[in-house]
């Protein structure tokens, strides 16, 4: 009987962020819009329920709801700044490019959150995550400011990682 109430656990988590990432690509709120995402939501979650969690609703915290809130506008935030940054050194060719593949570790555990990390990175311009093995992290910068593993690590990863950690504890 655990057994059972765990899969629809998993299977109600898989199918709440199916259709929260739905909502987010929508562009409609019609009510036949969000019945017919419910319900794909719902039948893509019973293909792949055990992919999202072990854990299922007990991951819908109120603290990891608030913290994953956070986190994506904290990312939105770095996107944004490293958007300009990037602008700035198209606009102007003064501005010193000192392209480099880097070298750096990862505090993270699980493999979810090194991807979630290395996802991040790739996402903010300028930086791209090529390689994961193990905690040592292979990034492309555009712009390689230092080669002291300690202010890599807060120059790229670290950055996110105190972030991430909050929303996976």
């Amino acid at each position: 009987m655990s057994k059972i109430l765990n899969n629809l656990s998993k299977w109600l988590y898989a199918t709440i962020l199916l259709f929260v990432l739905y909502l987010i690509f929508v562009d409609t709120f019609a009510a036949e819009e969000l019945i017919m995402g419910a319900a794909i939501s719902a039948i893509i979650a019973l293909f792949t329920y055990n992919l999202f969690s072990t854990k299922g609703l007990a991951n819908l915290t109120p603290r990891k709801i608030f913290c994953s809130v956070i986190y994506f506008f904290y990312l939105f935030w770095e996107i944004i700044l490293a958007n300009f940054d990037v602008a700035r050194r198209v606009i102007d060719p003064k501005l010193p490019i000192n392209p480099g593949i880097i070298k750096t570790k990862t505090t993270m555990k699980s493999d979810f959150g090194k991807v979630m990390v290395g996802n991040s990175i790739t996402l903010t311009p300028g930086t791209f995550t090529l390689d994961i093995d193990g905690e040592d992290m292979y990034i492309h910068w555009i712009d390689v400011k230092t080669t002291e593993p300690e202010e890599l690590y807060k120059e790229i990863p670290g950055r996110f990682e105190r972030c991430l950690k909050l929303f996976l504890k």
